[in-house]
C-alpha cells in the first residue's frame, strides 16, 4: 500500500482534481448537510477518484476503489483511524464508545460487545425478540383496523430501541406501546446534531448556544441520567443475585458484563466509559437496522408481485404463527433479509466511510500526510456493472444462495451470467472493526419483513418519487408512510 506504482509520478493532495470552490469557504457552500453525500458522488462521477474538496480550509480526499477500502479497514486501528472530528464531538456528547473510540482501548470493549452480540447469545435471546416483534404486529394491526397511515420509520426505530435495550441492558422500555417515551425522542436528536457539528467550519457551540443546541444539551442530560439509573439498577441486581447465590453469577447482558469488568480491581475502566458504550449501543442499534428495513419497504410497497412472493415464502416458514416461532425457522427466511440487503445496496445506509492515516502513507501514487481526511464512497462500487449485474435494477434474488449457485453454473461469457461481488457491499464495514451487530441486524430484518408480509398487505401512501435520501449521519428516507390491511 505504501509503494508507488513503478514509473508513476508521486502526487500530492493538492495535485488531485477538485471542484471549484471559494476562498476561505472552500466547497462548504456546495455541500448542504442533508444531501452532501449525493454531491460527493456526483463529483466522483465528474472528476474521477481520488479527488479532493475543501471543507473550509481543510482538504478532504475522496476515494472510490473498493479494494483500497478493504485495505484501509484491514489496517485499523493501528495505521488508520476514524475521522477525528467524529470522536472529538462524541466525547463531548458522552458517547465515545466502541463505534468511535481509537487506540488500544477499543479491544477489551469490542470483546465484550462481540460476546453480547454473538450468535449463541442472540439465539438464547430469540424468545424476547419474537415477543417484541409480536408487539410491533399488534401495533400495526390496530393501525390497519383504524385505517391509519403508519409512519414506518418511526415504528421501526421504536422496535429496534426495544430490542437493543432488552438484549444489551436487560430492560425493555416498551416504546412500541407507549406513544410518548422520552428516551426515544431524545436519542433521535443525537445523529443529526453529530452531523451538524462535524460539518460546522468551527466549534461555534463552544462560544454561543442556539435554541437547538440548548434543547440538545437538555436532552443529553436526561439521557445520561437515564443511563446512570440503568447502571445503578443493574449493579443492584448483580449484588442481590450474588448474595442469594453466595457467589458471583455470570453476567446476563452487555451492561452487566461491562460493569463486572469496570468493577474488577485494576480494570482502568470508568463509569463514564461504560455509559458511553451504553449510549453508543442505543443509538447504533436504533438507526441503522431500522433504516435498512425502511428502505426495503419502498420496494415492497410499490411491487405487488414481489410482496406476494415474499408473503408466500414467509407464510411457508411461519406456518400458523403470526411471528416466526423459533430461531431455526428464522434461518430459512433468506428472501426477507435479501429484500433489505438489496434495498441498502441502492440506498446505502452508510453512503461513505471516513478515515485518517496515523502516519504518512502513499495510496494510488498520492502522498497522504498523517491526519489527511479520507472519505471512502460506498455506492459507486455497488452500482458498478463489474461488481453487480444490471446494477440499477432492484433484484433481491442476486443475494440468494440458490440463485448465485445457478449463475455460477453457467459458462463463462454467458449473457445470463451476471456479476456478483459481495466484497463491494460494505454496509457493515470490514476488517477488525467490522460491525459487531451485523447478525442481530439480519435477525431483526428477517423477523420484521416476514411478520409484515405474512400478516398484512402494505401500500406506500405517497408518491415514491417524493421519497428522498436525507443524510443525518446515516442516509435515511425523508418519509415512509404506508397503509396496511390485514391479510
Amino acid at each position: 500500500m505504501n509503494a508507488a506504482s513503478v514509473g508513476a509520478a508521486l502526487r500530492e493532495v493538492g495535485d488531485l482534481p477538485s471542484p471549484r470552490g471559494l476562498p476561505l469557504l472552500g466547497n462548504l457552500h456546495q455541500l448542504p448537510p442533508a444531501t452532501h453525500h449525493l454531491t460527493l458522488e456526483r463529483w466522483a462521477a465528474e472528476l474521477g477518484t481520488p479527488y479532493v474538496f475543501r471543507f473550509a480550509t481543510t482538504p478532504v480526499t475522496v476515494w472510490g476503489d473498493i479494494e483500497l477500502s478493504h485495505a484501509v479497514m484491514r489496517e485499523r486501528p493501528y495505521r488508520y483511524r476514524r475521522y477525528a472530528p467524529i470522536e472529538n464531538i462524541l466525547k463531548e456528547f458522552g458517547c465515545n464508545g466502541l463505534f468511535s473510540i481509537e487506540g488500544p482501548a477499543w479491544e477489551p470493549q469490542r470483546r465484550l460487545v462481540m460476546q453480547a452480540l454473538s450468535i449463541p447469545h442472540i439465539k438464547a435471546f430469540y424468545p424476547t425478540l419474537a415477543a417484541i416483534t409480536e408487539r410491533l404486529r399488534m401495533r400495526w394491526e390496530r393501525a390497519a383496523r383504524n385505517g391509519r397511515v403508519v409512519d414506518m420509520t418511526d415504528d421501526l426505530k421504536r422496535f429496534t430501541v426495544d430490542v437493543t435495550s432488552a438484549l444489551a441492558f436487560g430492560e425493555d422500555p416498551n416504546t412500541l406501546e407507549n406513544e410518548r417515551v422520552l428516551i426515544q425522542e431524545q436519542l433521535a436528536m443525537l445523529l443529526p446534531m453529530l452531523m451538524t457539528r462535524v460539518n460546522a467550519p468551527f466549534a461555534y457551540w463552544h462560544y454561543v448556544k442556539f435554541p437547538r443546541d440548548r434543547k440538545f444539551d437538555e436532552a443529553m442530560t436526561d439521557v445520561h441520567r437515564h443511563i446512570r439509573e440503568l447502571m445503578s439498577r443493574a449493579r443492584a441486581r448483580m449484588r442481590e443475585e450474588a448474595a442469594i447465590e453466595a457467589c458471583e453469577t455470570p453476567p446476563r447482558n452487555l451492561l452487566e458484563a461491562m460493569l463486572a469488568l469496570r468493577d474488577a480491581p485494576g480494570s482502568g475502566i470508568t463509569d463514564d466509559e461504560v455509559a458511553a458504550n451504553v449510549l453508543t449501543m442505543l443509538v447504533a442499534g436504533e438507526e441503522t437496522t431500522a433504516t435498512s428495513i425502511a428502505w426495503a419497504l419502498l420496494f415492497l410497497g410499490t411491487d405487488d408481485a414481489l410482496q406476494t412472493r415474499v408473503a408466500a415464502d414467509a407464510r411457508r416458514v411461519l406456518g400458523a404463527s403470526a411471528v416466526c416461532p423459533n430461531y431455526a425457522a428464522m434461518r430459512e427466511l433468506d428472501l426477507c433479509e435479501a429484500v433489505c440487503t438489496e434495498a441498502s445496496r441502492l440506498h446505502p445506509v452508510a453512503p461513505y466511510l471516513s478515515f485518517e492515516p496515523l502516519e504518512e502513507v502513499r495510496l494510488q501514487n498520492v502522498r497522504l500526510p498523517a491526519g489527511t481526511k479520507m472519505f471512502m464512497l460506498n455506492r459507486p462500487a455497488m452500482m458498478d456493472p463489474n461488481n453487480y449485474a444490471d446494477p440499477q435494477r432492484y433484484d433481491p434474488d442476486r443475494w440468494l444462495h440458490e440463485h448465485r449457485q445457478a449463475q455460477a453454473a453457467l459458462p463463462e461469457g454467458t449473457a445470463q451470467r451476471g456479476a456478483h461481488e459481495p466484497r463491494a457491499y460494505l454496509q457493515f464495514g470490514a476488517g477488525p472493526r467490522v460491525c459487531p451487530g451485523r447478525h442481530l441486524a439480519a435477525v431483526e430484518m428477517r423477523l420484521v419483513v416476514s411478520m409484515l408480509t405474512a400478516n398484512f398487505t402494505a401500500q406506500l401512501a405517497t408518491n415514491p418519487a417524493d421519497i428522498h435520501e436525507i443524510c443525518t449521519f446515516t442516509a435515511v428516507p425523508s418519509e415512509m408512510p404506508m397503509r396496511l390491511a390485514l391479510r
